[in-house]
């Protein structure tokens, strides 16, 4: 699985390159294509009216709450006549700074409250408008209108409002430099959307006191506005966005000469949870149990205030940091390193871009909130007060204390986190800053801190560092420091993309705030793509992916490289095609192995092909297929690793047979096979499918199936043969984010021995190897049947 790992690497710095000019422009081999498609036969005015300089809008205030009513026929009535229009949109890709192949109409206005944002994007062929009332944040196979707010005016971070024709919404963070958008944060606002005989329109209405911003008595933001036409993949904006910059912000238009009033923004979370269930507690795994509970209920308190309005205050009180949403499945099996999984609760989420330090890498973070699994009370101070950026978090985290036997010493104990970040913007589009974080446990310690900075070169060209110490104290190991510096060079532009970046972990650097996912290393990572664009061709782009990675330990061995590439064919109508091929090492040494008695090489080739598509508005999928040598990690005790042959498939076909319902499955299968004797080591296959009928906008059901099944050969790994089937039922009223109601039922099903454990004089044998699983019998081992309702106050 390293090779997968190294591939991921390699196509994200083409995620990272386009992610600065349009969303559909992300990875195209990684990431699924948003490709993305806009408006208007409107002549393209000149670049140079196009620059952000130049492209502003002055905003007039509205004695009449614009609805989609005053749009009758796609025509500005009377009542909005007052309201800017703006027509003059650019595609951004596939024909850089050519016109659009359909007209986009967009008019603004504001009032005491909010900003009206109202888009009338017309369409040749309106029954090829793709649309699904489909679950909140879940509109990106569809066409979709986006406004991009910069509301500080420092072209660093910006708020996405994106909307699908029927009003859906999505919304989050974007970070000049970063993965974008980051759509875990949620906030209120208000929208409407409406399919015609002429294309689609779209009413955005955005209160002010869901932003935040300067305090003054004339604003200036800095605003794009972005349509995207999935079937023709075309990305349009205003002003233009080329995607000869590097970067989308530094190229935004202006909002100005308007008078935002924030008033007092006071907010309270209040929820209730209970839940009924019976599950295997195997703390102790000399000693597995059942565990149950007729009713078990909770309480708890989000509140949030807002200081000058760029200021935000969050405190959490009994928090209930339990996932209504589950993790999409990933492969864990035969790594080395750990697995990323992505935040989602809603307390860690606004403003998390400004603990970022280098925003390329989720696999480098120095704040990975997860780690905080379980806590009683916790409070964030994030904002911005003029060129500084400020983000501070403490909270408490009782799950040290719940993930040990009740018989333990430490079991009720509890950790403690405390972090502070502050950067300092530096002309247009640079910064520095400084971190520092804290975790304390037992009488240990874990404390890191340092500087980073982010610098724009030119229109092309950005540079970045990190470098950071860390102290450790564990009352097993003693005291321990490390570093880690941290440094790149990125460029951008039309056709090409170039990254270099070179690494140096020592071996005690150790991070309990963060996530890294190896240490003691010196690390060089290239990467180079160039695309060829056809005018007038079905095949939109093609051209050379490059990647390179070479890692040495702090003793100068060579302990790994990867050099990979591909040949990317993307078409219209969201299709790609791409072959993969390179050639990798891996050297183990008795550190990491201790069967070993020496350090030993391991080399494989490995070849791929990643296949994706969109033809119909109600049919979408993935494959990707990698074909490698590997290496056998979970060999049992006493043996060391060996070569083998890893197959390894990623499966996904989304279907939206009607409007509401949308099925999504997801195949996962990793194979690995002991090379000299040509036998299996292990199989493992998850396969999910998740149905979701969305009644209304507020109302939908979802039910989740998912198999997971590992199939160990005990002769040749250390691993436990395992299956699950589990069940999600989850009805969900959500009014807007903080007013909700949940409904679930799960179940599991597993291959679990109904004793538990080997029993001896009828307990468990302290010499056994905890859960006993069973070859053929498989029982409920846990169920949950849960309510959970939640609502915001807001002033």
């Amino acid at each position: 699985m390293k090779m997968l790992k190294a591939v991921a690497i390699f196509l994200s710095m083409a995620a990272c390159a386009h992610a600065q000019s349009a969303q559909s422009l992300q990875s195209p081999i990684e990431v699924k294509a948003e490709v993305n498609k806009s408006s208007a036969v409107e002549p393209v005015i000149p670049t140079a009216e196009l620059h952000p300089k130049a492209a502003s809008a002055d905003i007039p205030r509205l004695n009449h709450k614009p609805t989609l009513a005053d749009f009758t026929g796609m025509i500005a009535g009377p009542n909005v006549a007052s309201m800017r229009k703006i027509v003059n949109f650019t595609q951004n890709f596939p024909k850089d700074g050519e016109a659009p192949s359909e007209r986009t109409e967009v008019y603004l206005g504001y009032d005491s409250q909010n900003l009206y944002v109202v888009w009338l994007c017309f369409d040749s062929n309106p029954r090829a408008i793709r649309a699904h009332m489909a679950r909140r944040e879940n509109i990106y196979d569809d066409d979709f209108v986006e406004t991009t707010l910069d509301t500080f005016h420092d072209q660093r971070h910006g708020l996405v409002f994106a909307t699908n024709p029927h009003g859906i919404q999505a919304e989050g963070l974007w970070t000049e430099g970063g993965n974008n958008p980051d759509n875990s944060w949620d906030t209120v606002w208000n929208t409407a959307g409406q399919v015609t005989d002429k294309g689609y329109m779209v009413l955005q209405e955005i209160p002010f006191i869901s932003l935040r911003f300067k305090n003054l008595s004339s604003q200036i933001w800095g605003v794009t506005l972005y349509r995207s036409q999935t079937r023709k993949n075309e990305s349009d904006f205003w002003p233009w966005i080329s995607a000869k910059v590097n970067g989308r912000l530094n190229q935004e238009g202006t909002l100005k000469n308007f008078n935002a009033e924030p008033g007092r923004n006071l907010q309270l979370i209040p929820y209730v949870f209970g839940r009924s269930f019976r599950a295997v507690d195997d703390r102790d795994p000399a000693n597995p149990i059942y565990d149950s509970k007729t009713f078990q209920g909770k309480a708890g308190l989000d509140a949030k205030y807002v200081f000058h309005n760029n200021l935000v205050l969050d405190a959490t009180i009994n928090p209930d940091f339990s996932q209504v949403e589950s993790d999409d499945p990933q492969n864990t099996v035969n790594q080395r390193f750990e697995v990323f999984f992505q935040e989602k609760r809603p307390f860690f989420l606004e403003n998390s871009n400004f603990f970022e330090t280098l925003n390329f890498f989720q696999s480098d973070l120095l704040l990975f909130t997860r780690r905080v699994a379980d806590p009683d009370a916790g409070i964030r101070l994030t904002g911005k007060q003029g060129p500084w950026n400020l983000g501070f978090f403490a909270a408490d985290d009782r799950s040290p204390g719940k993930i040990v036997p009740p018989s333990d010493p430490l079991a009720g104990s509890r950790a403690y986190f405390y972090v502070g970040r502050v950067a300092h913007d530096v002309g247009k589009n640079s910064s520095v800053g400084v971190i520092y974080t804290d975790r304390e446990y037992n009488g240990e310690f874990n404390r890191v801190g340092g500087a980073d900075g982010t610098f724009t070169l030119n229109k092309n060209w950005t540079a970045g560092f990190r470098s950071v110490i860390s102290s450790t104290f564990t009352n097993l190991n003693g005291y321990s420091a490390g570093w880690d510096h941290d440094a790149y060079i990125f460029s951008s532009g039309d056709r090409s993309t170039f990254f270099s970046e070179f690494q140096d972990i020592a071996p005690g650097f150790r991070t309990e705030t963060g996530f890294v996912r190896r240490v003691d290393i010196r690390r060089t990572n290239n990467y180079y793509h160039f695309y060829w664009k056809p005018k007038k061709s079905i095949l939109q782009m093609h051209g050379p992916e490059m990647g390179f990675e070479r890692i040495w330990d702090h003793k100068n061995t060579g302990v790994e490289y990867n050099v990979n590439g591909d040949y990317v064919f993307q078409f219209q109508h969201n299709w790609l095609f791409a072959p993969i091929i390179g050639v990798q090492s891996d050297t183990l040494r008795p550190g990491d192995f201790s069967g070993l008695s020496s350090n030993r090489k391991f080399t494989q080739d490995f070849v791929g092909v990643v296949f994706r598509g969109q033809p119909l508005s109600q049919l979408n999928w993935s494959f990707r297929l990698m074909r490698e040598g590997a290496v056998n990690l979970v060999v049992p005790a006493g043996q060391v690793p060996n070569e083998g042959d890893e197959t390894f498939i990623n499966m996904t076909l989304g279907l939206k047979p009607m409007s509401q319902l949308q099925i999504d499955n997801t195949y996962i299968f990793d194979r690995v096979r002991h090379n000299p004797i040509e036998r299996s080591v292990y199989n493992n296959h998850i396969i999910r499918s998740k149905w979701n009928y969305q009644i209304n906008r507020e109302l939908s059901v979802r039910v989740i199936g998912q198999y997971n099944g590992l199939i160990a050969n005990p002769n040749f790994s250390s691993l436990t043969t395992t299956k699950a089937l589990n069940f999600d039922f989850l009805i969900t009223y959500l009014l807007h984010p903080g007013t909700a109601m949940y409904i679930g039922y799960n179940s599991d099903i597993a291959n679990v021995d109904p004793g538990l454990c080997v029993r001896v004089a009828g307990v468990c044998d302290p010499n056994g190897n905890g859960l006993l699983r069973s070859q053929n019998l498989f029982i409920n081992d846990g169920r949950q049947l849960f309510v959970k309702v939640s609502y915001l106050f807001r002033r």
